[in-house]
């Protein structure tokens, strides 16, 4: 069976599609079926914006669609900017100035606890759903750091790692995320399901 990728960014396109595939999961985009639809994401939760993109691009391709939102919760900050992680700042910015203006924000603080979350939702169009999740826990680092990886990746540094996100090779990256552990766990509840 082929699954669609519910997103459209290409970061996350290029990590779920290389994770996915190593669980032997046919994965094909929006852009491969010329699906090009704007999903407002309203929902106040990871799950519930996961939700709303896979039951929107499953309606839309006539097919599994599987949706990842995800984000960085600062333990400083309240928990922000969590959902609203690809917008902070404000909507103009992009990775790189995201990444400096969070730094700045940070710039006098000590406490720099922080983690990615990622939810995965697949929507079926028969109406059911399987939906996993995947934390990873770190800190904010006091500069940027590595150039590979997307988001906030050049300034966030794994529990037990001293490099950021962004130094680490993908393979170590994709074993240790978020979003890996999240798609690790659909894999497995994917299983039972077509079992």
């Amino acid at each position: 069976m082929k699954y669609i990728l519910a997103t459209a960014n290409p970061g996350k396109i290029g990590e779920m599609k290389e994770m996915l595939s190593e669980f032997g999961i046919d994965i094909v985009t929006r852009e491969d079926l010329g699906i090009d639809i704007d999903v407002e994401e309203t929902g106040a939760t990871f799950i519930e914006n996961a939700t709303i993109k896979a039951k929107s691009i499953c309606m839309a391709a006539g097919m599994p669609a599987i949706a990842d939102d995800s984000g960085l919760c600062i333990d400083a900050l309240g928990g922000e900017p969590g959902v609203y992680s690809s917008s902070f700042g404000g909507e103009h910015l992009d990775d790189n100035e995201r990444c400096l203006y969070l730094l700045d924000l940070m710039s006098s603080m000590e406490q720099r606890g922080a983690k990615f979350v990622s939810t995965i939702v697949c929507a079926f169009p028969d109406g059911r759903l399987i939906t996993a999740q995947g934390e990873c826990c770190g800190k904010i680092a006091k500069r940027q750091r590595g150039t590979g990886g997307f988001g906030y990746d050049s300034v966030f540094i794994a529990e037990g790692y001293k490099n950021t996100m962004a130094q680490l090779a993908p393979e170590e990256k994709n074993a240790i995320s978020h979003r890996g552990k999240a798609l690790k766990e659909f894999s497995r509840l994917l299983l039972e399901y077509e079992e």
